[in-house]
């Protein structure tokens, strides 16, 4: 995935949380389910944001960004910041 993609990805899933807490003010989804939701979105934009780093140090360090490679989550979970 180039980095265009990686940003449009994330782009798209920012959207999605941000719809989907409209609709829980709007009454239409149901706390646990937005919950739920929004912590898987939550993981996906923190691989999406894993991997474009990942991808922008390897360019900096003059190797191909596309040696990158998606990370498990629950090792990008576990991350201290």
């Amino acid at each position: 995935m180039r980095d265009n993609e990686i940003l449009s990805t994330i782009s798209a899933l920012v959207d999605e949380e941000h719809e989907l807490r409209g609709r829980l003010r709007s009454g239409e989804v149901a706390t646990d389910e937005e919950n739920a939701r929004v912590k898987e979105l939550e993981v996906a934009l923190d691989r999406c944001w894993d991997l474009l780093r990942q991808r922008r140090a390897r360019r900096g360090a003059g190797e191909d960004p596309d040696g990158a490679a998606a990370r498990p989550a629950d090792q990008v979970e576990h991350y201290q910041q």
